[in-house]
């Protein structure tokens, strides 16, 4: 974890995001190849019936709403260094603009979720693509508290997927997760996340 706070630090604010959206270029070539290999198409994903949008995209938002709701009272009650990953999200979001955390938090939710919803959930399963979803955040593997959270995080996403079978409503759950505390920590609510 700290090998990879010390090289985002090392990095311009340019080169972070890059980094960032290459990572997530990476994730819907992955997605892509996956696909391919599973189904035998190359975008099998999208022609899966999980992209309807209707009043489930609502309870995606509503749903990330509650994940940031208890993860901001968490922070109130627990020792701060439970939340520390090193700097990361700090780096990453502080000093950005509302509009940049926007298309950041919605190019991050679209990817990952596409991959790990969309080809390994429905592969695999929920327990397979929701451990591999923790365990691609390497950060937080040193911190057992954050390793954990984000492993019911991920858990909670992938129930929230079967019971709504649209991808468009767990994308805005994510989505929503991750502009508000980008947010958070935007403004300072947040300072060690």
């Amino acid at each position: 974890m700290r090998k990879q706070a010390d090289l985002v630090r090392h990095l311009s604010d340019k080169e972070l995001l890059l980094n960032i959206y290459f990572t997530q270029f990476l994730i819907v070539i992955v997605a892509t190849i996956a696909s391919f290999l599973f189904t035998g198409h190359m975008f099998g994903f999208i022609e899966m019936p999980s992209w309807s949008f209707d009043m489930t995209v609502v309870f995606g938002f509503f749903f990330g709403i509650v994940v940031v709701v208890i993860e901001l009272i968490l922070v109130r009650f627990l020792p701060r260094s439970w939340f520390d990953d090193g700097g990361v999200n700090v780096r990453v979001f502080q000093n950005r603009s509302v509009t940049q955390i926007f298309l950041l938090s919605l190019v991050v939710a679209f990817c990952e979720e596409l991959l790990f919803r969309g080809v390994l959930q429905e592969q695999f399963g929920l327990v397979v693509a929701s451990l591999i979803f923790a365990v691609i955040h390497v950060r937080y593997l040193a911190k057992p508290f954050l390793f954990i959270f984000t492993i019911v995080l991920s858990f909670s996403l992938g129930l929230f997927y079967i019971v709504t079978d649209s991808l468009f409503a767990v994308i805005a759950a994510h989505f929503t997760i991750d502009f508000l505390l980008g947010l958070a920590i935007r403004f300072g609510v947040l300072k060690n996340r």
